[in-house]
């Protein structure tokens, strides 16, 4: 996807999170984020847009710590849509050779942080419309492939993933309603260590899970059922994955 792609889903998707949490209240419960309420799910959110403004606009070079203050009650939506646009309009006005850090691989720093946030608020506009009790927004299949990609190929890479099997074993990843060679496939690999994907890797699998793309999208990044998905081969392998995949 094109980095001005992400920045509009980025935009789109920043809206649906406030409009859902302004619906459901502060105090509703947020069932994919134990313990949290939704006044917590926008303050995290609201932080995080804030932080990665950050290395956008003041072009930090080194990681700093995802931290800062928010107000309380009826001014924490208005402030959670202040620090979004800001985002959104940072990353519109940074230039394509931006130089600032980020921690997953990518062409470039702006495509990071455009495709990072737009994930990011995605999957917790999903969290602030189960709080909410409403049907989900949909989620386009070439956006929801990208971010299964972004998933295995990114952040189950690092050292803090906790997907670890003691024997090797694979898991085969396939989104139905991508078309054939066009990045709806992925072969990981598990082990002692972190997982290693393939994506369109070739071989058989111990285990293979199947289904549309934003279904798979919802389900690895542990926000929706697995019961529509079609699982072949060792299901343990997909109950580890429910239990030791998650992230926050």
């Amino acid at each position: 996807m094109e980095t001005d792609r992400f920045i509009e889903v980025l935009r789109r998707e920043g809206g649906l999170l406030a409009a859902a949490a302004e619906k459901a209240g502060g105090e509703a419960e947020v069932p994919p984020c134990p313990g949290w309420r939704v006044s917590d799910l926008v303050r995290h959110q609201g932080i995080v847009h804030r932080w990665a403004a950050g290395f956008v606009t003041e072009r930090r070079m080194s990681a700093v710590p995802i931290a800062g203050e928010s107000p309380e009650d009826e001014a924490l939506l208005p402030w959670f849509r202040e620090g979004h646009a800001y985002l959104v309009d940072s990353l519109v006005a940074a230039p394509p050779d931006l130089e600032c850090w980020y921690f997953l691989r990518a062409p470039s720093a702006r495509e990071f942080w455009a495709r990072r946030q737009a994930h990011e608020t995605t999957v917790h506009r999903v969290d602030a419309e189960t709080a909410q009790g409403a049907d989900l927004s949909p989620i386009e299949a070439g956006f929801a492939a990208d971010g299964i990609d972004e998933l295995l190929t990114g952040f189950h890479r690092r050292a803090k993933s906790k997907v670890r099997t003691e024997a090797p074993r694979t898991l085969r990843v396939e989104a139905v309603d991508i078309p054939a060679g066009r990045g709806g496939d992925w072969l990981v690999a598990l082990s002692p260590e972190p997982p290693q994907t393939e994506p369109g890797g070739a071989g058989d699998a111990d285990c293979t899970v199947r289904g549309r793309a934003a279904e798979l999208y919802l389900a690895l990044w542990n926000r929706g059922p697995y019961e529509g998905l079609e699982i072949s081969g060792d299901a343990a392998i997909m109950d580890l994955w429910r239990r030791a995949a998650a992230i926050v």
